[in-house]
């Protein structure tokens, strides 16, 4: 006899949009849109301070920088970053590509967004976005 079993377990939360977000006084931060019918900004990451915003909770919150890897991915981001979430970690994995249409920039070739909560479980969000400078950042 074959006995299969299905374990359900909560996904941890997918990110809730964080509205508008300027552009940071200093280094440079990555926008990052949901892929799909309705993309919505989910996050944005910055250089300086090295910091994610989501919304996990109901409204936007910067989670601390963790542990980098994966090489420089330029503009003062790793082709992998590991921020640090009350209960888990989110993990942003991205690849940037410099254009001559975008000055003080970069495209978002493509990227991930792995939330994984010690309560929830995991999720892996694919993200699209630019990446913008401020003035003095070269």
């Amino acid at each position: 006899m074959i006995v299969v079993a299905l374990f359900l377990q909560a996904a941890a939360p997918l990110p809730a949009p964080i509205g508008r977000q300027a552009l940071p006084a200093r280094g440079c931060a990555a926008f990052l849109w949901s892929r799909g019918p309705e993309p919505a900004l989910v996050a944005m990451a910055t250089s300086d301070p090295a910091a994610v915003r989501l919304a996990l909770a109901g409204r936007p919150t910067d989670y601390p920088r963790g542990v980098q890897d994966g090489g420089d991915a330029g503009f003062g981001f790793a082709h992998r970053t590991e921020y640090i979430l009350p209960d888990g970690t989110a993990t942003l994995e991205l690849a940037l590509a410099a254009r001559p249409d975008l000055a003080q920039g970069a495209a978002v070739t493509g990227a991930t967004l792995t939330i994984v909560s010690a309560a929830a479980g995991a999720v892996v969000v694919p993200l699209g976005g630019l990446v913008g400078c401020a003035a003095a950042t070269r």
